[in-house]
């Protein structure tokens, strides 16, 4: 059930070889807030929206620009801490670059799958190489139309055709849309009220595709996934929990040596979790087949007294889209959950630093006007440590000791 490939993470890093790249110094000048992020959005952009509750300081802000997707959040107003990861360089530069346009954000919408006989990021007949990757455009550059919006909530759509590596073709329409939550909302997905002085913000993105051509996709020519991830700012302090199932052998339903095996002091298996180190210094990354992925992979940062989670659907047995950049035994053995770790390349050059968690939907072979449907929650909180203990022993029974004690661990 193992799925080895070089996902989206890798080309980020690697695009940073390419096309208007960043050292870690141009990328990072100084700690930015949310409302330094949204002014300076605004400026090179076109279709920004800034989504807020009137009785609150939680915000996000989404563009279509960057196919209606998550820049940054704060659960403190113009002057709280802005979460998101965006590549200033990268979206000053008003230029795209070859491969891809990693512009960051705290969610992208792509989809899969990348490499294997059904890739969509490479042509037919090429080699799986660096050279022939390519992001499509449909998730890279395109524009997304806005069709509704209101204080707390936006939607875009989108439609356009794809070819896979095989020669397969979809025509599809794309829907997706950003609520912003409020306080009920966060209690009911959380399933417990957050302690007192605990601040937060919280989103939900819905998103469509849908089968809009007149023949139906089948799995022996390829199927579609829907790919959501998160770029966001690390910390020394700062670690990914990925919860899973406890099952015989769960070993090997999860992968640790996509750019070589995780050294022990960057990742840890404690019970039903994993811990890694999201310190954007040393690039690793993890998947979970859905054989074992959970939901409420997320984050712990003690540095800044911060906590994310994030609430998206695992299909156990459901076909999964396999990247690897290789023709595939099995190409719908892939992960449900991957989270990243990002780190210098061997020449020093690094685009971040960030760390990502990414979900994907289950892959289905969608009739002509039948739609895959998939939704993700992503919360942050911010506190006392008191606080964040309490939370953080309710989601994942977990210490912030233990987390503590990993993190020094060197």
């Amino acid at each position: 059930m193992k799925s080895i490939f070089i996902s989206g993470c890798l080309a980020v890093t690697l695009a940073a070889c390419n096309g208007p790249g960043a050292s870690h110094e141009q990328n990072n000048m100084k700690p930015v807030n949310f409302g330094e992020d949204v002014s300076f959005l605004q400026k090179h952009l076109n279709n920004v929206v800034v989504l807020k509750h009137a009785d609150d300081s939680g915000s996000v802000v989404v563009t279509g620009d960057y196919q209606a997707r998550v820049m940054t959040s704060t659960t403190g107003g113009s002057a709280g801490r802005s979460f998101g990861w965006i590549n200033y360089h990268l979206v000053a530069a008003q230029k795209f670059a070859p491969h891809i346009n990693a512009f960051g954000g705290e969610e992208r919408f792509w989809l899969g799958p990348e490499g294997g006989q059904y890739a969509l990021f490479f042509p037919p007949g090429k080699s799986f190489d660096f050279a022939n990757w390519q992001t499509p455009g449909l998730i890279d550059t395109a524009h997304y139309a806005l069709t509704a919006q209101s204080d707390t909530a936006v939607s875009y759509q989108q439609d356009g055709i794809l070819q896979n590596y095989s020669g397969s073709t979809f025509k599809i329409h794309i829907n997706r849309s950003i609520h912003l939550l409020g306080s009920p909302d966060i209690q009911s997905r959380l399933g417990f009220a957050p302690p007192a002085g605990i601040k937060s913000v919280a989103y939900e993105t819905d998103n469509t595709v849908t089968n809009s051509g007149d023949s139906a996709w089948q799995e022996q020519k390829g199927l579609l996934s829907i790919w959501l991830l998160g770029m966001f700012k690390p910390s020394d302090q700062t670690a990914i929990v990925a919860p899973f199932q406890a099952i015989p052998n769960a070993a090997s339903h999860i992968t640790d040596d996509y750019f070589g095996k995780i050294p022990p002091q960057n990742l840890l298996v404690k019970d039903s979790l994993l811990l890694f180190r999201a310190d954007g210094k040393a690039r690793g990354k993890l998947g979970l087949s859905p054989l074992i992925a959970k939901r409420g992979a997320g984050s712990i940062d003690l540095e800044n007294n911060t906590l994310t989670v994030l609430f998206y659907e695992v299909v156990p047995q459901g076909r999964y889209v396999n990247s690897k950049w290789e023709q595939q035994k099995e190409p719908f053995k892939g992960d449900a959950v991957n989270c990243y770790n990002d780190g210098p390349l061997a020449d020093g050059s690094q685009m971040g630093p960030f760390y990502e968690v990414e979900s994907s939907s289950d892959a289905r072979a969608l009739k002509p006007g039948e739609s895959l449907r998939y939704q993700q929650v992503t919360m942050h909180f911010e506190g006392d440590r008191k606080a964040l203990e309490a939370m953080v022993a309710q989601l994942w029974q977990l210490s912030l000791q233990d987390v503590q004690n990993f993190l020094h661990h060197k």
